[in-house]
């Protein structure tokens, strides 16, 4: 009652007085008590607390300040909030950068049969350079019967250590394109399958 009684007492001198009345400041203390003054009750430090106008009615309300906790989950809520509009950020800029490269799913089709058909092409070219290897070192081997039991000619066992050399060196081409097969159905099956969620997306937003 005492607490009303001088906020009625501080709006009316307000009033009275002819002037703008200032604002009075109104908070609830640690026992749950309403203090209020024409200047911050010192009750009202470190608590929420309300600014009144001349009318009496809330002018602004002005939170408490925050707790170290509370400062601290506000950051980490802010960095994820930061990390989030990151990550969409760089989503649609790989989704246009997607749409920039294809303009539909046979776009995407042709361009994984062209880099297949690449790649095919080269595994190919280093089969048959084997096939012409090995035939050349056939000649080698045979050389070779005639020196059973018996140190061979420097040129023979030259001839047996390069073309050997060379059939690994095509095998290592082989491997590595074969692998890169299986990345390049890899990529153009997610960018397939990314470039049709993008054209999902779009059409909802459109109905």
């Amino acid at each position: 009652m005492r607490a009303a009684l001088r906020l009625g007492l501080l709006l009316l001198a307000g009033i009275g007085s002819g002037i703008a009345a200032p604002r009075i400041f109104c908070c609830h203390d640690e026992s749950g008590i309403q203090v209020c003054g024409d200047i911050l009750p010192s009750a009202c430090y470190g608590r929420a607390y309300r600014e009144l106008g001349q009318s009496g009615r809330t002018a602004r309300i002005v939170d408490a300040p925050l707790t170290a906790a509370q400062r601290a989950e506000k950051a980490a809520e802010e960095q994820r909030r930061k990390e989030q509009e990151r990550v969409l950020n760089e989503q649609r800029r790989k989704d246009q950068a997607l749409l920039n490269t294809y303009g539909s799913e046979a776009d995407i089709e042709v361009m994984r049969s062209r880099a297949l058909r690449d790649l095919g092409a080269a595994i190919k070219a280093a089969e048959e350079r084997i096939v012409e290897i090995r035939a050349r070192r056939k000649k080698f081997e045979n050389e070779a019967e005639f020196y059973k039991n018996r140190r061979l000619p420097g040129e023979v066992a030259k001839g047996l250590r390069d073309a050997d050399y060379e059939i690994r060196a095509q095998e290592s081409v082989i491997e590595s394109k074969q692998k890169d097969q299986e990345t390049v159905r890899l990529k153009y099956d997610e960018d397939l399958r990314r470039f049709r969620d993008i054209m999902r997306r779009a059409a909802a937003e459109h109905r």
